[in-house]
């Protein structure tokens, strides 16, 4: 158990440097290295290595070398058509079980959204905004739904966390969970999908008029 929780450790660790931009693209890992950082030996770092390289976000080359991957800003146009699509689906199948609990759950991360917004901490606003989402995808009561959603919005997060260091962009998303909000509060279901999927699509519109650092 204990090493099992250690493997995790390490790879969330590395995912979160990644994320936040602490291991920048297109920078070199060298095991050994991390491994000192980490206070670990090597074989976790190698195994949450070969973990990210299988989600994206680490590349490596014929053992020669392995880096964080570059960003790739189209990325974001072949998968949030994708996510919309799903995110859609989430709501028609959340809309029956949703409480006043987690309207209220959902107007709270708007709210922290708003503010690490003001405060221009990226990395917290990029997790309010999940946390926003999630509730739909958690009462849409569908694990499979849940993790292909995961699964792509993982993807989907170091240019996410890029998006909202515009607070411009980060506050036109305020604006639009206000509508989804709205549409949910009155109870009607056709509106909230519409304005969840508008909410992605203008997001990857902003997005995509951002200028993406590569390397």
């Amino acid at each position: 158990m204990e090493r099992r929780l250690l493997r995790e450790q390490v790879y969330a660790t590395l995912r979160d440097w990644i994320i936040q931009g602490i291991l920048q693209p297109g920078e070199q890992l060298r095991d050994h290295e991390l491994a000192r950082k980490l206070q670990v030996s090597r074989t976790p770092v190698r195994e949450a290595l070969r973990r990210l390289e299988d989600e994206g976000l680490v590349q490596t080359s014929a053992q020669r070398w392995t880096r964080v991957a570059p960003l790739d800003p189209g990325e974001a146009q072949r998968l949030y058509p994708i996510v919309w699509t799903l995110e859609a689906l989430a709501v028609r199948l959340a809309f029956p079980h949703l409480t006043p609990g987690d309207l209220e759950a959902m107007v709270q991360a708007n709210q922290r959204l708003a503010e690490a917004l003001a405060q221009g901490d990226a990395v917290a606003a990029s997790a309010a905004d999940r946390d926003f989402h999630q509730v739909l995808v958690e009462r849409a009561r569908n694990p499979e739904l849940a993790a292909i959603l995961e699964s792509l919005k993982l993807k989907l997060l170091r240019l996410e966390t890029t998006y909202f260091g515009s607070s411009l962009a980060g506050e036109k998303s305020v604006a639009e969970h206000e509508a989804i909000l709205a549409a949910l509060t009155r109870r009607d279901a056709a509106a909230a999908e519409q304005a969840v999927v508008a909410n992605w699509q203008n997001s990857l519109q902003r997005m995509t008029a951002q200028p993406v650092r590569r390397r």
